[in-house]
């Protein structure tokens, strides 16, 4: 077995990267936000967003390989929720999981053909606005949620 990144952890060291990495995304995503919104910095908003999408889409790539290769379930089995709400609470977190990656294509897609190559306001502002909230409500869930799973997996 490939040990764990932290000593309290049963996961392997990608689930443990992953866990930590979230506590530093959501952060860096409302610093974007706070660009766009209050600084006007859209160049800016939207090299930081592509990137932390670059990131998570690696990110995303690497933990579905290493759930591949390596049995997280042997891993969580020691965990006392393993026969009871575990496996609803990982299906709470894919239902946010998968609707955040939706949400987030449609976003940037829908901004890099919204908006000029050095973004301003304009016509597609506020439907840009609209998604982008949702998405980052979803990421929200979706960090939450997976911790949630990762302290009741492995860690308790």
């Amino acid at each position: 077995m490939i040990a764990a990144l932290f000593p309290f952890s049963r996961a392997t060291v990608m689930l443990d990267a992953v866990a930590a990495a979230m506590i530093l995304f959501l952060p860096v995503m409302g610093w974007s936000i706070y660009l766009a919104r209050s600084r006007k910095r859209y160049t800016r908003h939207k090299t930081v967003q592509l990137s932390l999408a670059v990131l998570l889409l690696v990110t995303i790539t690497l933990f579905e390989l290493d759930l591949r290769l390596n049995d997280w379930r042997q891993r969580a089995s020691a965990s006392p929720y393993y026969d009871t709400i575990l496996f609803p609470v990982l299906y709470g977190h894919l239902v946010f999981a998968i609707s955040t990656v939706v949400l987030w294509i449609y976003t940037i897609v829908g901004a890099l053909r919204g908006f000029a190559r050095t973004p301003q306001p304009g016509i597609y502002s506020s439907r840009h606005k609209r998604v982008a909230r949702l998405a980052a409500v979803d990421m929200c869930c979706t960090t939450i949620s997976g911790w949630i799973f990762y302290i009741m997996a492995f860690v308790i």
